[in-house]
């Protein structure tokens, strides 16, 4: 997966330079833009039951694929710009979760 995330980074890297956007992509720019396209993704599911959540239309799957597809964009430009390993960022933070939320002992549990 590391490598897929690495050529989707170098990709966006061609595609901003093809188009001279580097000098609006500043950290603050891309939080902003993410946060946007975050909201976008939770109107699709603003008012739908946790049950109507799980089971879109095709049509509506489409949509929020793209507003999936638009944040994890502007997540990957930002870490790129602030020099942050994804990968590494979440598998530190996973570490941190596991001591945070220790996972309950299921042979102690009683029926």
């Amino acid at each position: 997966m590391e490598s897929d995330l690495t050529a989707l980074r170098d990709a966006l890297r061609a595609f901003c330079a093809e188009r001279d956007w580097h000098s609006y992509h500043t950290p603050k720019n891309l939080a902003m833009a993410m946060i946007v396209e975050a909201a976008e993704l939770v109107e699709h599911f603003q008012w739908a039951t946790a049950e109507e959540s799980l089971h879109l239309s095709p049509e509506k799957l489409a949509e929020v694929r793209d507003e999936v597809a638009d944040t994890f964009i502007y997540l990957v430009e930002l870490a790129d710009v602030l020099g942050i390993d994804l990968i590494a960022a979440a598998r530190d933070k996973m570490k941190k979760n596991a001591l945070k939320y220790p996972a309950p002992d299921l042979s102690e549990k009683q029926v």
